[in-house]
């Protein structure tokens, strides 16, 4: 397997793409082997940042209207973002491909069977502009096809609405530095999409991937942000110095991105 780099936009992938090549192998598991009884607390601040940035990035007509904003969470998981994004007053869907993953979400954190449909992207339909706000949080990075989900995705997305994901960034300064060391001890690794362990990560972002992407399917970027997050391998009384670098020249660990559809 290698692990490649595309120049034009900076998208890192591995070549050929390891399996399983579903996604109940990777999250199809009994609840004991991979949930802790404190993963079903629910804490309202959770997702806080995007429910606060979509409305700020969603026109002025949507934000006065008086329905309020629809949302999607592809992905829903347990469903935290949903619980979250409905307390703040969005009208709340979700899809999720994991059987056991909607099981729990729908038995213990009493999201709405009718609101959280069993699939993918790629199986599910909803009518075309459906939805001003659709979250891909921590997602994209684990589906073989991110570029068709999105391109699908956005068929369900009203005009002006807005696309959010959360991704690694290609541009990470600790996976560079643990590069170099891998070329100075004559070796060709790499720790780019490591480690390799469920649920695989499957890609990696930059900005110019979603510019490019963007260009073609009628999309613009609204805003994006790298966060630099937790900081690996680095000694703690060198965090401050690091995550300052690493604020200045935009080399966190974290891609935030929001799309508005043209």
């Amino acid at each position: 397997m290698s692990i490649m780099r595309c120049e034009k936009c900076e998208l890192i992938f591995s070549n050929p793409q390891p399996s399983p090549n579903s996604i109940q192998d990777h999250y199809g598991i009994p609840e004991a082997d991979y949930w802790k009884h404190q993963y079903f607390d629910i804490d309202l601040n959770y997702f806080a940042s995007p429910i606060k940035k979509a409305p700020e990035l969603l026109n002025s007509t949507q934000l006065n209207a008086p329905e309020p904003i629809k949302a999607l969470d592809v992905g829903a998981g347990l469903g935290k973002a949903m619980i979250a994004m409905n307390s703040a007053g969005f009208d709340t869907y979700g899809l999720e491909p994991s059987e056991t993953f909607r099981e729990m979400a729908i038995s213990k954190m009493k999201i709405d069977a009718e609101k959280l449909k069993l699939g993918g992207v790629e199986d599910l339909d909803y009518p075309k502009e459906s939805f001003d706000f659709i979250t891909f949080g921590a997602v994209l990075e684990h589906l073989y096809h991110p570029a068709e989900n999105l391109r699908k995705a956005n068929e369900w997305l009203k005009p002006s609405g807005i696309i959010h994901a959360e991704i690694p960034s290609s541009s990470w300064l600790i996976s560079k530095l643990l590069n170099l060391y891998y070329s100075f001890r004559g070796t060709n690794y790499v720790s780019n999409l490591s480690p390799m362990h469920m649920p695989f990560h499957l890609y990696e972002f930059s900005e110019k991937s979603f510019r490019k992407f963007a260009e073609k399917n009628n999309l613009e970027i609204a805003y994006y942000k790298i966060e630099v997050c937790t900081l690996y391998h680095i000694p703690r009384a060198l965090h401050p110095i690091f995550k300052w670098y690493m604020d200045l020249t935009k080399s966190g660990l974290q891609l935030i991105i929001y799309l508005r559809k043209k």
